[in-house]
């Protein structure tokens, strides 16, 4: 029996990269795996992918994955300066990149609030453990308050939510899953792929070395005990003719479902559990996480979507054209244009 091959004819193998050299069992590792077969099934050209990452554990990840993609390692916290750069230059590209809770909590705080607030295209996931794995395991700007550690003691500082903070910085596409739910994980994913803006995945994910102790919320087996999905939800894609129109849904009860078309003709299906969320409402968004703070709940799922917006490059009025295809004319000022300019400012 010949292998069995997506709509681009190649195998999932051939959507691999190089081998893992992070801690056997860590989370990253999953995530790699799904993001893997998501572009797999999605039948993505890896040749129209950027990878993007900064510094730690998370931000290795990416040479794990879609091994014929472009790539480029930044600094610490500054991946959304270059993907803001790169997607300018050449808006045709799908970026996805992988930060830290260190990466994105912490250094890259400002940055990352700036790129949602921009609303630059791509996917934004953070793999978020808690801690510090790659410098030994200090606590991060996500670390559990009280939570204690053999060698730094007891955190006394509250933990950041990012989902939180990326739905209040203007993000329309905001989700949390758990590295150990891979079908949660690789529907949420297909879902951001198809969103047209950022699209913002923290997915908690134990580091086995440095917080993995049943005690902890980032940890393995509280997530497998303790986490609530907010519903039930399915991708698939129809193959319909791509549309720009505002996407409107009408509500639905406990129970039933709901299906929402994404910009590329692709669905997602949502079906109520035991709760009343409603992932178009961003004041229910904020309050179910608020709640979850207080009442200390591991919640995963679609937790916010709003039609999209305009992005950076529709902000800026840059052509339909990527910059990076066009020629000289087109990008260098005649010598008359030049002292037609500098006239007015005489």
């Amino acid at each position: 029996m010949p292998p069995k091959t997506n709509s681009l004819g190649l195998e999932r193998e051939e959507y691999k990269a190089a081998k893992s050299t992070l801690c056997p069992g860590c989370g990253h590792d999953s995530i790699a795996n799904q993001i893997i077969s998501m572009a797999y099934d999605l039948g993505i050209n890896q040749h129209n992918v950027i990878k993007l990452s900064g510094i730690g554990c998370s931000s290795k990840s990416p040479a794990y994955f879609l091994g014929r993609a472009h790539a480029f390692n930044s600094v610490h916290g500054r991946m959304p300066s270059v993907a803001t750069g790169a997607m300018m230059a050449n808006r045709s590209l799908t970026a996805i990149g992988v930060s830290g809770d260190g990466d994105t909590g912490s250094i890259g705080f400002g940055q990352f609030k700036h790129l949602v607030r921009r609303n630059v295209p791509m996917i934004y996931i953070i793999e978020n453990n808690g801690v510090y794995g790659l410098t030994k395991g200090q606590f991060s700007a996500t670390s559990d308050a009280g939570q204690v550690l053999k060698y730094y003691g007891k955190n006394e500082l509250p933990a950041l939510d990012l989902p939180l903070e990326a739905i209040i910085a203007g993000c329309t596409f905001v989700a949390r899953s758990f590295s150990g739910d891979a079908k949660q994980a690789q529907t949420l994913l297909k879902a951001a792929m198809s969103h047209r803006g950022t699209a913002v995945l923290d997915i908690i994910s134990p580091c086995v070395t440095f917080n993995n102790a049943p005690d902890s919320n980032k940890s393995y087996s509280y997530g497998k005990e303790n986490e609530i999905p907010l519903h039930e939800i399915t991708y698939y894609d129809r193959s319909a003719v791509p549309t720009r129109e505002e996407i409107k849904v009408d509500e639905y009860e406990s129970g039933k479902i709901i299906e929402v078309e994404m910009h590329d003709g692709s669905h997602i299906k949502l079906k109520k559990v035991d709760n009343d969320h409603d992932p178009r409402n961003r004041e229910s968004a904020i309050k179910v996480l608020e709640k979850a703070t207080m009442e200390q709940q591991f919640l995963t799922g679609l937790l916010y979507y709003e039609e999209p917006r305009a992005t950076l490059a529709d902000t800026l009025r840059l052509t339909e054209t990527p910059l990076v295809h066009l020629g000289e004319e087109k990008l260098r000022p005649s010598k008359a244009a030049l002292e037609n300019l500098m006239k007015d400012f005489m």
